[in-house]
């Protein structure tokens, strides 16, 4: 048993590891959720090693039984559910038009519908928390905001999720169950390695170009790292954030504005 417990899927790396690593930090026993065992693994040893607790659960939340089994692990392990973080997703470089059907259900299905399977399967583990509720924390974007080009299908998931955010919150506030989501911008992760790639193909600038020329739009002046969504993340699930629901921040550094 645990007095706090996580779920966060996608934490293999990228933002989802920041913000396993640092709701372990703040004391949760976090399970983290993805596809590929080994980097699950990795995960959960660095957050045992730093004194953490932490296990894998390797699924993929495409499947909505996925994300009813992981809810009931965590019953199961640990008697509660408090925090689900739905930050799975992925990218897609192309125009609409020429975006294949099949790339076009693969994102919806993983950036979209896994949202939808989580805000099903946490709410019944939570409600048995009281007044104590739970967070459910969606991954949106500044593609979210705003429509990119080359990024189109992408955006329209991320654009779906904060009206996820907003319809759920309405739905749960009086089970104590708070709903937000993150809106991250230019992440030196993985996946903003990939969305360069393919802008340079695509565009015919060298590797690097595209992703520099948004950092040059910051205020802030640099890149963004998982840390700066993990801090969000942990302000949000704590009793400091606890009058927040339904909202969508953008967490970039100073590129878009509500």
């Amino acid at each position: 048993m645990s007095d706090k417990v996580a779920i966060v899927t996608g934490g293999g790396q990228g933002i989802g590891a920041g913000i396993a690593e640092r709701l372990a930090h703040d004391g949760y026993a976090v399970i983290v959720n993805g596809r590929t065992k080994s980097k699950l693994d990795s995960v959960v040893a660095h957050i045992t090693a730093q004194g953490g607790q932490a296990v894998s659960f390797v699924g993929d939340v495409q499947s909505r039984q996925v994300n009813i089994d992981m809810v009931q692990f965590a019953m199961t392990t640990y008697g509660r559910l408090d925090v689900f973080v739905a930050n799975a997703g992925i990218d897609w470089v192309d125009s609409i038009e020429e975006t294949p059907e099949a790339e076009v259900d693969n994102v919806f299905n993983i950036n979209l519908k896994s949202q939808i399977w989580a805000l099903q399967a946490a709410p019944s583990a939570m409600r048995k928390n009281g007044s104590a509720g739970g967070n459910i924390i969606l991954a949106s974007s500044i593609a979210g905001m705003e429509g990119f080009e080359l990024l189109g299908v992408y955006s329209a998931t991320k654009f779906a999720t904060r009206g996820l955010v907003q319809a759920a919150a309405k739905e749960l506030a009086a089970d104590h169950i708070r709903v937000n989501a993150y809106n991250p911008g230019i992440v030196l992760t993985p996946m903003w390695d990939e969305i360069d790639a393919r802008f340079a193909e695509r565009k015919n600038v060298p590797l690097g170009a595209t992703r520099q020329s948004f950092i040059d739009g910051i205020l802030l002046g640099r890149g963004e790292e998982p840390e700066d969504i993990a801090k969000y993340v942990s302000f949000l699930v704590s009793d400091q954030g606890n009058y927040i629901t339904g909202q969508s921040l953008a967490v970039d550094g100073g590129i878009k504005f509500q």
